[in-house]
């Protein structure tokens, strides 16, 4: 692997955590995976977003700001090839969509404080998948609490990753499109993602239509 840290990002039921694990194993490499299930608002938030947002969104970036701390500060001298299935910003972009003015002010204000602390990837690799395919991928792994989610957050958060690519210029950004991609199960298509990991890209976003 030629970059030291990627990120793998995408929406909910994307395939980022396969493809981060599968890249992991492949290339020897560290995992950061995010313990979304260790969430004890997660299930009470999808039946009651108003009352829940804050206490999720909160619990999520402490995990994360921990986790990437103590994953990032150590160092293998065996193996210096770390991937993420998250971006510690994915803080701030689901904030600004579950919380409400007075509560996103706060939670800006401690993010503002963590985020120069931790460790910046090489290279973000965003799967991009249609709205319909992502439901169909959250219907299969049969998560109860899920089953709350509804299109239109999907196409908020997909949205707000968009909009946050658009401000990159020091990494590496590939927004793929995967929608007729099935790289967890055909070993074809996770070569093709493989092969788009290259650090011959300039900084900046791109968008690969494989």
């Amino acid at each position: 692997m030629r970059f030291s840290y990627i990120a793998i990002e995408g929406n909910i039921g994307s395939g980022k955590t396969s493809l981060a694990q599968q890249l992991a194993q492949d290339f020897n490499g560290r995992m950061c995976l995010e313990k979304f299930a260790d969430n004890p608002f997660l299930a009470k938030f999808y039946s009651n977003p108003r009352q829940y947002a804050f206490s999720l969104e909160l619990y999520f970036m402490a995990e994360r700001f921990q986790q990437m701390k103590t994953l990032t500060a150590e160092r293998d001298m065996f193996n210096d090839f770390l991937v993420s299935d998250y971006l510690f910003v994915k803080s701030l972009l689901f904030a600004n969509i579950t919380l409400d003015e007075d509560e996103n002010l706060l939670y800006r204000k401690l993010f503002d404080i963590m985020h120069p602390n931790i460790a910046q990837p090489q290279m973000i690799v965003y799967l991009h998948n249609d709205i319909d395919n992502l439901l169909r991928n959250i219907a299969k792994r049969g998560r109860e609490y899920e089953k709350l989610i509804q299109p239109e957050y999907l196409e908020k958060i997909q949205l707000a990753y968009l909009q946050y690519f658009k401000s990159i210029t020091k990494q590496i950004v590939l927004i793929v499109n995967t929608s007729k991609l099935n790289f967890v199960e055909s070993k074809d298509d996770y070569n093709k993602l493989v092969a788009l990991i290259n650090p011959e890209f300039m900084p900046g976003t791109h968008f690969i239509n494989p």
